[in-house]
């Protein structure tokens, strides 16, 4: 009788640190994201992602939008969107997530409110 072991699979994870101080070069945002420096540019066209100028031809962004950049890898594999397409979607989802922080705010007001009414 042979037991039978389970697969296991191992997959890498890469973690950068994301904040609103620190800034990465296009080549860095380019092979963080998955994205090519045209698509980023694309990005930049669209105003999904805001570069700051670093000096000279040279541009810098802000880490945060690697996860823009990354979301937008994403999405342009999954659903094989071309730029027009991916502009939308990822608008949509900014939006969508846009709202929920107003919906929870809003649903936090309304529990201080009903939390207040009821002492």
């Amino acid at each position: 009788m042979t037991s039978k072991m389970p697969t296991h699979t191992l997959e890498t994870v890469e973690a950068v640190w994301l904040n609103e101080s620190e800034f990465c070069s296009m080549d860095e945002l380019a092979e963080w994201s998955g994205l090519s420096q045209a698509e980023l540019n694309d990005l930049v066209d669209m105003g999904l992602i805001q570069p700051k100028p670093a000096g000279g031809e040279r541009v810098i962004f802000q880490q945060h939008y690697l996860v823009v950049a990354r979301t937008a890898r994403r999405l342009r594999d999954d659903f094989e969107l071309d730029r027009h397409g991916l502009a939308v979607a990822v608008r949509l989802l900014q939006r969508i997530r846009e709202l929920e922080g107003q919906l929870g705010s809003a649903r936090a007001q309304l529990m201080r409110g009903k939390l207040s009414s009821d002492t």
